[in-house]
């Protein structure tokens, strides 16, 4: 890697396409397939109705990566979706964002799975009251000093984390076949079912259920963020997203599966921790739940992990914008990392943890803080796709999104639900996230405007 000076370098095509695979299903593959299932069978109404909330989870998660796929193609940056708000909005509306990135969405997701990490580390060697916070801390810490080391490393690092992570959901798939599996139950046992749809019982909470597995396959469109770093043709971003959600769907359709059959959909829906009562109807005892807590804290790990990959590249690409934040934009070239950015990312996370433990509701006050301002820019980011169509027409585009306006529209459509679900019943976790957001805007009109380049 030929760079001028260890300070001042650029993104070098270092990954592959698997290193990019596997930092995609890293990130999507997290705590929430082994919560979600309980809370998605007991609204959808009946078995089919929830087997058909996670195929269409898969399917809206694949129109999302199509729409991704044709912007991340046509511009790729290190970036992500700073880049593409920024070339469809201009420079203020992407500073928006990225201050969102920087103090709610990337650091809000860190600290929350920092939650989750800690609290099943504890049970498995406990540290006291404050030990799922010493955990999130320490764990924050490692992994950036593993990223401040260089690309290479935290790619390899992510590669085995995901591997032992997905091997984690085939031990719940193996658990249910050793199980005696559930006895029949009626249809509707796990709630009263609204009437029929093309045949299905469909529950009146099937719209929570489609809002509980598109949070569970939240995440792919991180890939974006490395779209300048993957070695490769110009449709290499493009492969990634779609294969990456081809594999999720079916992991996902396998490990929802086996629930069922180990549970059946009225066990799992009264489930509060559906991979533990599994592994207890496989009789594995306490060996098994330790086991259990290790797969949770390990999914953690490396959706944290993939998370302060790309978190810190779009603090990088806005102090490439921005002179005030000059700091930020510097790319360590012998290390190819963005090093500052990391430390920043890594410092707001952990003031992110001591909150959540102050108000001794870590982790959920973390997900209300971080959901409305992501489905936000994730709207947008979907009209951008309209905008550069119309406004950089002869753009090359070695992707393009199929059906078009039709798709597009679709994941428009979703995302807005969603934006929607998330600012339905307001807890105080999001209105400080849209406070943090509203001071980004006064600074976002205060901030110079000259471009550093």
């Amino acid at each position: 890697m030929n760079s001028p000076t260890p300070a001042t370098g650029a993104p070098a095509r270092v990954l592959t396409l698997k290193d990019a695979i596997f930092l995609t299903v890293g990130i999507v593959v997290g705590a929430g397939i082994f919560k979600a299932p309980s809370l998605v069978a007991g609204a959808a109404g009946s078995t089919a109705a929830m087997i058909l909330a996670w195929v269409l989870g898969g399917v809206i998660s694949m129109i999302g990566a199509l729409c991704y796929a044709e912007l991340a193609c046509a511009f790729p940056s290190a970036g992500g979706d700073y880049h593409f708000l920024l070339r469809a909005y201009g420079k203020r509306l992407a500073f928006l964002f990225a201050w969102a990135r920087i103090t709610v969405i990337a650091t809000g997701s860190i600290a929350l799975l920092g939650f989750v990490f800690g609290d099943y580390c504890n049970q498995i060697i406990s540290l006291g009251e404050y030990g799922p916070t010493i955990y999130a801390m320490l764990i924050v810490v490692l992994l950036t000093g593993i990223n401040y080391l260089g690309t290479r490393q935290s790619a390899t690092t992510q590669n085995w984390l995901t591997s032992v992570e997905v091997l984690g959901l085939f031990v719940i798939i193996a658990a249910a076949i050793m199980s005696p599996g559930a006895p029949p139950a009626p249809v509707a046992a796990a709630g009263a079912a609204s009437g029929p749809l093309f045949g299905l019982q469909i529950g009146p909470g099937f719209g929570f259920a489609m809002v509980m597995v598109l949070l569970t396959f939240g995440g792919w469109n991180e890939a974006a963020y490395v779209s300048a770093e993957v070695a490769g043709d110009k449709r290499v971003l493009a492969r990634t997203l779609i294969i990456s959600i081809a594999v999720l769907t079916v992991l996902y359709l396998a490990v929802n599966l086996a629930y069922l059959y180990g549970l059946g959909l009225a066990g799992m829906a009264s489930s509060q921790a559906v991979g533990a009562d599994l592994i207890k109807a496989a009789n594995w005892g306490e060996p098994g739940a330790k086991l259990l807590s290790a797969m949770v804290a390990t999914s953690a790990l490396t959706s944290i992990n993939s998370t302060v990959i790309v978190g810190a590249r779009s603090a990088y690409s806005t102090g490439r914008d921005w002179p005030a934040l000059g700091w930020l934009g510097q790319w360590h070239a012998a290390s190819d990392s963005p090093r500052r950015a990391l430390l920043v990312q890594a410092a707001i996370a952990l003031v992110l943890i001591v909150l959540g433990t102050v108000t001794r509701e870590g982790f959920s006050s973390m997900v209300d803080y971080t959901a409305p301002v992501f489905w936000f820019f994730f709207l947008l980011t979907g009209i951008s796709l309209f905008i550069l169509r119309s406004r950089e027409p002869n753009a090359e585009r070695p992707f393009r999104v199929p059906l078009y306006p039709v798709v597009p529209i679709l994941f428009c459509a979703a995302c807005a639900y969603l934006l929607y679900s998330s600012l339905a019943y307001v807890k105080v976790g999001a209105l400080v996230g849209v406070g943090v957001l509203v001071v980004g805007a006064v600074v976002m009109v205060l901030m110079p405007d000259r471009r550093t380049h």
